[in-house]
């Protein structure tokens, strides 16, 4: 409800009204000349017998002068995917996006979207990338962590980029480090034995996901549009993170001791299944619990098992 308050009491972009530049060149190129000539008119009129109109063509020629050079720093200039955003005696006029030549009213001052930075009064409407510095963060579990992320962005309401923030890039950038730990918190570093969570490290489309949309849903105040927001570090806190890996490792472990436990009882069952439709050999409780268990030791073990060949009679 803040968040949609915030928007309606935001500036919405509109787009300028401009002039073809090359027009208003010619027509300024004009003025200029026309101004040039009639104070020449009038100069030459002085030493003549009609200083009354020396007078007048006089005081066109600077007039035409001033409205020319006055009209001369209207021009605006665009290459594809920038912008002006104008405003004009303190309100917002208008933004031209479209790149080519073009006139607008001398009066509309174009609004410095890098106040910071005093570099560019032009707004870029690229793709831009953002990554963040990588900042300790608490999972689900508790677990701290060091996570980072790359976001790839772009303005696509440049009045809300210029008059709803101080500084767009600051503020993304201070939104994305919100999200980060906002989403963070919610998951577990890593799945649990069952597998079946999402979690921060194995459901890495899932997450990219939900951190573009919690950085959205930040960012749509300035006017940006979130592309795609991944994580591009991601690794325990160095204080645990030697314990979290001998934790990792002895999962591993229960999880491989486990599928090879199933295999071999399943081996097991097979062989016995096989010798008693075949009728190889008839084994009574005991032979088949020693068969079972010497298969079990062969298969489970770590090492090579070493044969042991009898010559008596197994009875």
């Amino acid at each position: 409800m803040e968040q949609n308050e915030k928007l309606m009491n935001s500036v919405d972009e509109k787009s300028a009204h401009e002039i073809n530049g090359w027009l208003m060149l010619f027509l300024d190129i004009a003025l200029i000349v026309g101004g040039i000539v009639c104070f020449i008119m009038g100069s030459a009129e002085e030493t003549g017998s009609h200083e009354a109109l020396s007078g007048i063509f006089i005081g066109v020629g600077i007039a035409l002068l001033v409205v020319g050079i006055f009209c001369s720093t209207g021009f605006k200039l665009l290459q594809p995917n920038e912008a002006y955003v104008l405003t004009m005696f303190g309100k917002y006029y208008g933004t031209l996006k479209r790149d080519g030549f073009y006139w607008v009213i001398p009066f509309c001052a174009a609004v410095n979207p890098a106040r910071m930075l005093g570099i560019s009064r032009k707004l870029s409407l690229k793709a831009m990338t953002l990554n963040n510095d990588k900042q300790k963060v608490n999972d689900e579990e508790g677990n701290p962590i060091e996570i980072s992320v790359v976001v790839i962005w772009r303005i696509t309401n440049t009045a809300r980029a210029v008059f709803n923030v101080d500084n767009f890039m600051e503020y993304l950038s201070t939104q994305c480090d919100a999200a980060i730990r906002q989403v963070a918190r919610q998951y577990p570093y890593d799945v649990s034995s069952n597998g079946d969570e999402t979690s921060l490290r194995g459901s890495a489309q899932e997450i990219a996901d939900v951190l573009k949309g919690e950085i959205q849903q930040r960012a749509d105040m300035a006017g940006i549009e979130i592309m795609e927001a991944r994580i591009s570090h991601l690794a325990y806190a160095p204080e645990i993170a030697a314990a979290m890996l001998q934790r990792q490792q002895a999962s591993a472990i229960i999880a491989a001791r486990q599928k090879i436990v199933e295999g071999a009882v399943s081996m097991v069952q097979m062989a016995l299944n096989k010798l008693s439709e075949e009728e190889i050999v008839e084994l009574d409780d005991e032979r088949k619990a020693q068969m079972v268990s010497n298969l079990l030791v062969v298969l489970c073990g770590n090492r090579d098992a070493q044969p042991v060949v009898g010559t008596g009679s197994i009875y």
